[in-house]
């Protein structure tokens, strides 16, 4: 651009962000939003923002682009840096064992009779240590596998070797060096605090973070797995130009955008530029009514489900342990519980019964197999414990309570709303809906299995390449995961499937192959509606609902 009435067309067309980025940086100057954010106050969107106009009118152009990883400490990380990881305070508990009394107190919480007294079972070693079942039963077998602990006959903790692992060494160092940055010396005043990046730590520090931190930060996890890009900008020829003529017409960028009333009042009208406005600019067009796609999509795809034969059935948001795992075999004692990070009630914390006789059932398949031809997980069944009430995780929950009563041959399904304590992203809400389908009869068998989801993937959900991957959940064998393209956000998961455990489905009284799915219906709906996030679907922009055809 070089005529002179184009340039001041330009420069008055200029929005005050631009114009504050221009006046207050040298030319040959490498711009970057920590840049912006520090020397001007801007914001990390006003950033941004101000950085995408003023590519798209060729006044800067990019320089550099590089992806940044870092590790943010959680809620649990901060704790752990405080209190001590589950591993740390297990061995120091071992190590130096409270009083007999402390040690009968823990048994009694549990157990009818007082433990040895040269080692704790893991229950009792939760409640000692006020730490959840999950943590505990996770922290030993990380221990056991370094040769730290053992577990004896009786199920009692022993310490093998009392040396802290390399392992254990560098998670302190992490933690104590995380929680001592209040923010990072080398980047913008926005890094969080807590955050250590993957530049500044060892080869040995990189391999234990990755087992230590999760790229969406689950509630159990002591880092989250944060990862930015970087892009900085120059100046292009045309920013000489359009500088000077900034200075000629005397823009400053805190014109007066808004002619207010405390503008009139105050006589700031009459020393200060305003800022000029394009009168020919169309008017919007106006845009009539339309119902919510996202609850469209759900009715479509009970219609679909009915249609094949299906019968739709319910069930309460507010579930009990007992259902929402225990039926489906998931052990109370495992590291397998972690699937799902669920929200437990502050009250009522507790059920007052569970139904007979499926309450003994399930808790002799989980000790010894029962009738199952399994051997169990070997544990003493805690009938308090599957009592508490909690958020439901999981629509197979849903499968689990109508089992007893399913008619066989029988085909049923539902949506369900489910909770989870994960870290929001375009693909993970913390509370999102599942379908959840099963089909009970004597010809049932993996091939069935298999067409129902390319039914559910292309037809109900519009895929136009699926995928079958083998998955493992605790309650199927064998257990297969639904992966779909979708065209921007490439290979995801729709959701878990599989053939029901004989442990499943014997102590609910059903003895024919039973065939069980459960997919997102949200990421269903981002192939549907043609989206790449899924919080799109509950945005508050109307705007968003009244463009969508």
């Amino acid at each position: 651009m070089t005529g002179k009435a184009d340039l001041n067309t330009l420069v008055h067309k200029l929005h005050p962000l631009e114009i504050k980025v221009l006046k207050n940086c040298a030319m040959d100057e490498i711009l970057s939003t920590s840049l912006l954010i520090s020397r001007l106050g801007f914001k990390e969107g006003h950033a941004n923002q101000a950085f995408s106009w003023l590519r798209a009118k060729r006044i800067i152009e990019e320089h550099q682009r590089e992806q940044m990883r870092s590790f943010e400490l959680t809620p649990c990380g901060y704790a752990a840096a405080s209190d001590g990881t589950a591993e740390e305070r297990m061995l120091t508990f071992l190590s130096s064992p409270p009083s007999l009394t402390a040690i009968a107190d823990a048994a009694e919480h549990l157990h009818p009779r007082p433990p040895l007294c040269n080692g704790l079972s893991l229950p009792e070693l939760a409640h000692a240590l006020t730490l959840a079942p999950k943590d505990v039963g996770s922290a030993f077998g990380i221990l056991a596998q370094e040769g730290i602990l053992r577990m004896d006959g009786e199920k009692r903790i022993h310490i093998v070797s009392p040396h802290v692992s390399d392992r254990m060494s560098l998670t302190r160092t992490l933690l104590q060096r995380a929680a001592a940055r209040v923010a990072s010396p080398s980047e913008a005043s926005d890094t969080p605090p807590g955050t250590l990046f993957e530049s500044e730590l060892s080869d040995d520090e990189r391999r234990v973070m990755e087992r230590i931190a999760k790229k969406r930060g689950a509630s159990d996890s002591l880092f989250k797995v944060s990862v930015r890009e970087r892009v900085t900008f120059t100046f292009t020829p045309t920013a000489r130009a359009v500088q000077e003529a900034l200075h000629t017409a005397g823009l400053t960028g805190n014109e007066i955008g808004a002619l207010t009333v405390e503008c009139l009042k105050s006589g700031a009208w009459k020393t200060q530029h305003l800022r000029r406005y394009n009168v020919h600019i169309p008017p919007a067009r106006i845009i009539p009514g339309r119902s919510n796609a996202y609850a469209d999509f759900l009715e479509h795809i009970k219609d679909r489900l009915v249609a094949l034969g299906f019968q739709e059935f319910d069930g309460p948001l507010v579930e009990t342990d007992f259902w929402n795992a225990d039926a489906l075999f998931m052990p109370q004692f495992h590291p397998a519980r972690d699937i799902h990070d669920v929200y437990y009630l502050k009250h009522p914390t507790h059920a007052p019964t569970i139904p007979e006789p499926f309450l003994s059932r399930v808790a002799a398949t989980h000790e010894r197999g029962a009738d199952s031809g399994s051997l169990g997980w070997r544990y003493s069944f805690d009938r308090d414990f599957t009592r508490r009430l909690l958020l439901r995780s999981q629509g197979t929950a849903l499968s689990a309570r109508h089992l007893p009563t399913a008619h066989i041959p029988g085909k049923y399904f539902g949506i369900a709303r489910c909770f989870r304590h994960d870290q929001v992203d375009a693909t993970h809400l913390a509370d999102f809906y599942q379908t959840e389908g099963i089909v009970l009869g004597t010809d049932v068998n993996v091939c069935t299995l298999l067409g129902m989801l390319k039914i559910l993937a292309t037809e109900i959900a519009g895929a136009q390449e699926v995928r079958y991957v083998g998955g493992y959940f605790p309650f199927t064998e064998p257990s297969i995961e639904l992966h779909a393209l979708h065209p921007a956000l490439g290979w995801f998961e729709l959701g878990g499937a599989g053939l029901l455990r004989p442990e499943v489905t014997d102590p609910l009284g059903v003895h024919v192959p039973v065939m069980a799915w459960g997919l997102g219906v949200d990421r269903m709906a981002l192939l549907a509606l043609g989206i790449s996030d899924v919080r799109e679907l509950f945005s508050p922009d109307i705007e968003s609902v009244r463009l969508r055809v």
